[in-house]
């Protein structure tokens, strides 16, 4: 009886000559650094979501305690228990933004925000503190 294949069979090794990266002796070690995605990401944008998010129900309140300075904390939390950017059924996204410069290391936000299939005004102060960290300082939204 004669046996035929036709498919040839594949040695169970490697070649000799593929080197793998996750071996020891391989690619040298990364070095830690910041992802390019978030690195590029602005703070009026980055804030106007984490307001967002808070603002609409998605996130608690106190996510934003060490993102925040002076009084907006509690702005914050008595604009959240109203939950102005609610909406129902489609999440509220931010449709546009922009800032204003009034002096080194202060921006005022502006952002437009769907919500329900209506448009919201949202604003905020970001300050940079003397660790370069930026914090929102006030917080507003549209009337309800």
């Amino acid at each position: 009886m004669s046996r035929t294949t036709t498919a040839q069979s594949r040695p169970r090794h490697r070649p000799p000559t593929r080197r793998d990266p996750r071996r020891p002796g391989g690619a040298p070690p990364r070095t830690p650094s910041r992802p390019a995605a978030t690195a590029a990401v602005r703070p009026p944008d980055l804030f106007a979501d984490r307001l967002l998010a808070v603002l609409s129900g998605q996130r608690p309140v106190h996510w934003m305690l060490r993102h925040t300075a002076g009084r907006a904390y509690d702005d914050l939390a008595r604009l959240a228990e109203r939950g102005p950017l609610r909406a129902l059924g489609a999440r509220p996204v931010v449709h546009d933004i922009g800032y204003y410069v009034p002096s080194e290391g202060a921006l005022e936000v502006f952002a437009r925000v769907g919500a329900g299939g209506r448009l919201r005004a949202m604003a905020f102060r970001l300050e940079r503190g003397n660790d370069l960290r930026w914090r929102c300082t006030a917080v507003e939204t549209g009337p309800h």
